[in-house]
C-alpha cells in the first residue's frame, strides 16, 4: 500500500488533478534514502547478437555498475543481467517492471514508450561509407570500415547474396539499373523475427514502401525469419537470396563467411565460402538513417524512475565507458559511448514506424 501511495502521489504532483491516470508519465524529482538501496537491479539486453556471446561479453558490468553507483550514494547488492527472447520481450519486461533498465533498439523503444522512458542514446563510430547509392557499397575497394567520427545514427542495408538470384539482382544494381518489384518478389528474403527491429524489419519495410508503391515485407512471396547471424549464414548457404541488416553487418560476419566449416570462429563453425563476403554479398538498397539504440528505464518502479537515479545512472555509465573493461562490454553492440536522451529525440523515428504500421 505504501508503494502504491507513493506512485499515486507522484502522478498527482506531475499531472495536476489527473487522479485517474494509472501510470507515471514523468520522473519524480527526488527519491528517499530507502530508495537508494536495491537488493537486485535487473538489466536486460536484446538478442541482436547470440545470447551466449552477450552474456559472456557483459560479464563484469554488474560489478562496475555497483561500484560507480556506490560512489553516488546507491547501494546495489546484486545486478542481474539477462538476454530477452526477442526485442518485444524486453519491451514487455520494462512495461511490467520486471527489469529496471534495458538496451532497446529505437524502434522497439518507440512501441513501448508509454511504459518506459529513454535516458541514454548510444554513439557509434561512423563508417567509411554513408552513401545512399547501393552500388557505392560494393566490392573489396568499398569495404566498410569503422573509421569515422562518432555518430548517433546508422543506415540499414538490403544485401543480395551469392545465390544465382542474389547475383542477378546485384548485377543489375551495379550496372545502375533499378530493380523492379518482380525482381524482389522473386527472391527469398531473410528478415528479423522481431518486427520492431529497425535494420532487420521496419526500415527495410519503409524502403520497400517508399520505392515500390507502398509494398511491404508482408507483401513479399518468400520470407523467412531469424536473427542477423542466422540470416547471414543462410545467405552463405544460398538458402536465401536477400537479407537485411545494419550497414556494417558484413564487417561483423567477415570471418565467419570465409572460415572453413571445420574451424571454429567467435560465433561458431565457419560458413565455408571460398570468396570474401565483400565479393559475394552486394548492397542493393539503402534505408533512411536510423537513430541509435537506447538505454530505457521502466516507469513502473518509482525507486528508479526519478531524476536523481536517472542522473546517477547516466553518470555511472559515462564513467564505465571511460574504462577499458567498460569499452569491451558496450562493444557487443558496437557502441562507443552514450549521451543523455529524451523521448522527443525519437519523434522522427516514431513517425517512421507509424508509416510502416499503417
Amino acid at each position: 500500500m505504501k508503494k502504491l501511495f507513493t506512485v499515486l502521489l507522484a502522478v498527482l504532483m506531475v499531472m495536476g488533478l489527473a487522479a485517474c491516470s494509472q501510470k507515471q508519465e514523468t520522473p519524480t524529482e527526488e527519491t528517499t534514502d530507502a530508495g537508494k538501496h536495491f537488493e537486485t537491479l535487473h538489466l536486460q539486453f536484446v538478442p541482436s547478437r547470440p545470447a551466449e556471446e552477450i552474456i559472456t561479453t557483459t560479464d563484469g558490468l554488474g560489478d562496475l555498475l555497483k561500484e560507480e553507483l556506490g560512489k553516488l550514494g546507491y547501494t546495489v547488492d546484486n545486478v542481474d543481467i539477462s538476454v530477452s527472447s526477442s526485442f518485444e520481450a524486453a519491451g514487455e519486461a520494462l512495461s511490467a517492471g520486471s527489469v529496471e533498465l534495458a538496451w532497446l533498439p529505437s524502434g522497439t523503444y518507440i512501441v513501448y514508450s508509454d511504459e518506459c522512458d529513454v535516458i541514454l542514446t548510444a554513439t557509434r563510430a561512423g563508417l567509411s561509407n554513408d552513401s545512399t547509392n547501393p552500388a557505392d557499397w560494393n566490392g573489396e575497394a568499398n569495404k566498410t570500415l569503422r573509421n569515422g567520427p562518432q555518430v548517433s545514427y546508422y543506415k540499414g542495408l538490403i544485401y543480395a547474396g551469392p545465390s544465382a538470384k542474389g547475383q542477378e539482382l546485384a548485377a543489375k544494381v551495379n550496372a545502375g539499373e533499378k530493380l523492379t518489384w518482380e525482381d524482389l518478389d522473386g527472391a527469398v528474403w531473410g528478415v528479423s523475427s522481431s518486427v520492431t527491429s529497425n535494420a532487420g524489419y521496419s526500415f527495410p519495410t519503409k524502403w520497400l514502401m517508399d520505392n515500390y508503391d507502398g509494398k511491404k515485407i508482408t507483401d513479399l512471396s518468400h520470407v523467412v525469419q531469424g536473427n542477423y547471424a542466422d540470416n547471414f549464414q543462410k545467405l552463405a548457404a544460398e538458402q536465401i537470396d536477400i537479407t537485411v541488416c545494419y550497414a556494417d553487418g558484413r564487417t561483423d560476419y567477415e570471418e565467419d563467411w570465409s572460415a572453413a566449416t571445420t574451424t571454429t570462429t567467435s560465433k561458431g563453425a565457419g560458413w565455408g565460402r571460398e570468396k570474401s563476403i565483400w565479393e559475394e554479398v552486394n548492397v542493393i538498397g539503402v534505408t533512411d538513417n536510423i537513430y541509435n539504440d537506447t538505454i530505457a528505464i521502466t516507469k513502473a518502479n518509482p525507486d528508479v524512475y526519478n531524476e536523481e537515479f536517472i542522473s546517477a545512472f547516466r553518470t555511472a555509465m559515462d564513467n564505465i565507458c571511460q574504462t577499458e573493461k567498460g569499452k569491451e562490454i558496450i562493444a557487443i553492440y558496437t557502441h562507443e559511448g552514450y549521451l543523455p536522451a529524451t523521448d522527443a529525440d525519437y519523434e522522427p523515428m516514431r513517425q517512421a514506424l507509424a508509416a510502416v504500421q499503417e
